[in-house]
């Protein structure tokens, strides 16, 4: 019989015991968990049992957990711990309440442009930092970028992806890993990718989370892939008319089809979003030095 999220709360990792099921991706469950010495809040991440009996993906998961968790930077998210106890494989992470997924607009009314002007400037600056060390993220989208009780954007969930995309590679199998409807249209086609992908998925994030809409819908994973390869977005002003035409663009820019189309880096991302908040504030900005203290 199938083992249900809920019948491990109460449970003790690692000296933490498993207070609440948040939620739950393709290869993992999330829990609020509290430190049985001080009572402080983490979150745990158990990798789900369809996967935790595949020691080859086991293997992998770890070994990309540990990788990502060198990646000490203030807009991703921390890996406290990595282990395995009672059958379980797991991650420990610091929580955050709150995501850009809880954020999200709804009938094109969404979040101020200076917050998704600030989120983008917080992801961008951990995707700078992850690609520098030659880490691709795989998985933007909302769900994956939490947010500090101060609003600051901070980016999860590295490694997970490239593990299975390792595992799935190994065996044969063809199978895209990524969430479809955040998919670049290198990842839809099955080709090698690198940072700018990622730079794909935060626009169709960004799209997402200023207008409530997905840039691309289908119930059908190859006409989903295909719209990503062939079909223009409808912009975003069109579903929102109060976005500026600095945002619009940002986005669209993330959005182009080809690589060579995009930001070429994350850091000109950065730059980007640095000179529009110059030019719209009336005073010099420096996207570099913001980080939530």
């Amino acid at each position: 019989m199938a083992l249900d999220p809920e019948e491990l709360l109460q449970i003790t990792l690692a000296g933490l015991t498993l207070e609440r099921f948040v939620g739950h991706g393709r290869f993992a469950w999330v829990y609020l968990a509290r430190n049985q010495d001080d009572g402080h809040p983490v979150a745990v991440k158990i990798l789900a049992p369809s996967y935790a009996g595949e020691p080859e993906f086991e293997g992998r998961f770890r070994n990309e957990a540990e990788t990502a968790s060198r990646l000490d930077h203030p807009h991703i998210v921390r890996i406290r711990d990595i282990g395995t106890e009672s059958g379980l494989t797991f991650l420990v992470m610091d929580y955050y309440p709150d995501s850009l997924a809880n954020r999200v607009g709804k009938d094109g009314v969404g979040p101020s442009e200076d917050f998704l002007m600030q989120v983008t400037d917080d992801i961008a600056g951990a995707l700078t930092f992850a690609h520098d060390a030659d880490i691709v993220h795989r998985d933007i989208k909302p769900d994956n970028i939490l947010l500090t009780q101060h609003g600051r954007a901070v980016l999860a969930d590295f490694g997970i992806a490239k593990a299975m995309s390792a595992l799935v590679s190994g065996t044969g199998a063809n199978m895209t890993i990524g969430t479809p409807h955040y998919l670049s249209p290198e990842q839809a086609q099955g080709l090698k990718i690198d940072g700018r992908s990622d730079l794909y998925s935060l626009g169709v994030t960004l799209y997402r989370a200023a207008t409530g809409a997905l840039p691309f819908r289908s119930v059908d994973w190859f006409e989903l892939a295909r719209m990503h390869v062939e079909d223009p977005p409808i912009r975003p002003t069109h579903i929102r008319p109060d976005l500026s035409g600095h945002l619009e663009n940002v986005i669209l820019t993330l959005l182009a089809k080809s690589p060579e189309d995009r930001y070429p880096t994350a850091t000109a991302l950065r730059q980007d979003i640095g000179r529009i908040r110059a030019a719209t504030t009336g005073r010099r900005s420096d996207p570099y030095s913001a980080v939530d203290g």
